[in-house]
């Protein structure tokens, strides 16, 4: 039964789910300390999102104020940047950063940059996945031995579009960082500690992608093989 392989749980994805928030408290610890520096010139992390949506022709993109901390994002559908309270009129270099990386995303959808469109594509099925997956799998395991058991293979398998979700998410968030950092270089507003200091708290984050992804593959192999050793023993 599914309860006496936790065993698999504490080898495979606890070291993971540890891991991850190691990477969430460094992106926190990352941003706190750089939101206490503020850039020489005064620019805000609306300032900076502006500037790359400018340059981009991209100034038909509206850039809104959205409450809570670090819930900075794109909106592609509404064509609209919200960047947090700690973000939007700072003008500290962790908000700057902030800002140009979600600048990024928006200037990736107007290029058409493959991965994420491809990321975009996949979203409504990998929510549906989601949430099936696991129910698929228990009455998989449950009902082995009646034909039932193809369900819970079909519930890996959805599980797995989890997975591709994360790795997909990857060089999304890296190019979006990539592209941000670039257009600070080029504006010339930024000197070199200011620059350096963005791409540290754009590291910090880029790990909690990196994270995540490794606790869904660890997730999935952990599936996998209670799946498989299930209906071996059946």
């Amino acid at each position: 039964m599914w309860f006496f392989y936790d065993y698999y749980y504490i080898a495979l994805v606890l070291p993971m789910v540890i891991f991850a928030l190691i990477a969430q408290w460094s992106v926190n610890s990352t941003f706190e300390k750089y939101s206490k520096r503020t850039t020489m010139r005064g620019i805000t992390g609306y300032d900076s999102a502006k500037m790359i949506l400018d340059e981009n022709g991209l100034s038909h993109i509206r850039i809104e104020r959205v409450s809570g901390k670090l819930t900075d994002h794109y909106d592609p559908k509404a064509q609209v940047i919200r960047l947090s309270d700690a973000v939007y009129s700072s003008s500290s270099v962790a908000a700057v950063g902030v800002a140009a990386h979600e600048a990024g995303h928006a200037v990736q959808h107007a290029k058409g940059y493959i991965p994420i469109k491809i990321r975009s594509a996949i979203i409504p099925v990998t929510n549906i996945g989601s949430r099936l997956a696991i129910p698929l799998i228990l009455i998989g395991l449950l009902f082995a031995g009646s034909g039932m058991e193809m369900l819970a293979y079909a519930g890996v398998a959805l599980f797995s579009l989890t997975t591709v979700f994360q790795l997909v998410t990857l060089p999304v968030e890296f190019n979006a960082s990539r592209r941000a950092i670039s257009a600070m270089k080029k504006s010339y507003r930024f000197d070199g500690n200011e620059i350096t200091a963005a791409q540290k708290v754009l590291s910090a984050a880029a790990m909690t992608y990196v994270a995540a992804l490794a606790v869904s593959l660890a997730q999935l192999l952990r599936l996998v093989l209670i799946v498989g050793g299930g209906n071996r023993r059946r």
